[in-house]
């Protein structure tokens, strides 16, 4: 009897999974794909919808397709699911280690490529947009592993003032740790309960950088709302950066520093409250 392996069309079709962690490098990039909000990407109604002229996405690209364009081809797949460990909004970097995921693969013909080479065509294709940690092969109980674990993490952001601070203001929020209270922010109040969610929060740095701006590193629980820890959300969040300075303060830009993994030595901080089920923003 022959011992050939058959052509990828003629094997039969398996599942796996693939861990890894990504680096995002530029912003305006979502994690998954961004489908319009109108028409949701279905082939009839984009057509003439009025929000993405036929698109059916309002971004070219996410970090779920520069990874699936490639990965899927080669193991003659049919389709890809990307499983985050929560997801960065899609105006902030994420730094550090990276954000661990899983890949699901479907389907796949031709399972037994190189893995590393893969990855390293997958940068190379992106373009500095995404960097990746080299793929492990898990099984699929990894995916509710990330899904259900959480982890403390560090943000860096530049913050806007809306006027002068008075120094001992600025100390005595420069030395902030301990609770906060946040109700749900109004930006994402459409798609999450209105709830009240007590968490944790250290402030790691917090200095000048130029006139009207300020440099921050917090270390906070999963789940905190950064952007509006800093404005307040119109006294949603209490206390927040806004109430501590005393002055109106605004995030200009915001990166993931680091997700606080159990790998990742350092301190943490000790939970507020029982996190609640919603993923991060």
């Amino acid at each position: 009897m022959s011992s050939a392996v058959p052509p990828p069309g003629q094997r039969p079709r398996c599942n796996l999974w693939l861990e890894s962690r990504y680096r995002k490098l530029r912003r305006g990039l979502p994690q998954t794909i961004f489908y319009c909000p109108v028409c949701k990407g279905d082939r009839r109604r984009r057509v003439d919808c009025p929000e993405c002229k036929g698109f059916g996405k309002l971004t070219k690209e996410s970090v779920q397709e520069l990874i699936g364009r490639r990965l899927l081809p080669a193991m003659a797949a049919k389709e890809g699911k990307f499983h985050g460990a929560g997801r960065e909004d899609i105006d902030v970097l994420m730094l550090g280690r990276g954000r661990p995921f899983i890949y699901e693969v479907v389907g796949a013909r031709n399972p037994d490529v190189d893995l590393e080479a893969l990855r390293r065509e997958i940068e190379q294709r992106a373009e500095g947009q995404i960097e990746l940690q080299p793929f492990v092969r898990v099984d699929r109980k990894r995916v509710v592993y990330w899904k259900e674990t959480h982890f403390d993490k560090v943000y860096r952001a530049d913050v806007a003032l809306g006027g002068p601070v008075d120094p001992q203001r600025l100390a005595a929020a420069a030395a902030f740790d301990g609770a906060i209270l946040q109700r749900t922010p109004q930006r994402v109040a459409h798609r999450r309960a209105d709830l009240d969610r007590p968490r944790s929060l250290r402030v790691l740095e917090l200095q000048p950088a130029g006139e009207g701006l300020l440099q921050l590193r917090v270390m906070c629980q999963h789940g905190t709302y950064v952007k509006e820890w800093i404005s307040g959300d119109e006294t949603r969040t209490t206390p927040s950066l806004a109430s501590l300075l005393g002055v109106p303060s605004k995030c200009q830009t915001l990166d993931v520093e680091e997700i606080l993994t159990d790998d990742v030595p350092g301190p943490r901080l000790k939970p507020a409250a029982a996190t609640t089920p919603d993923a991060e923003p």
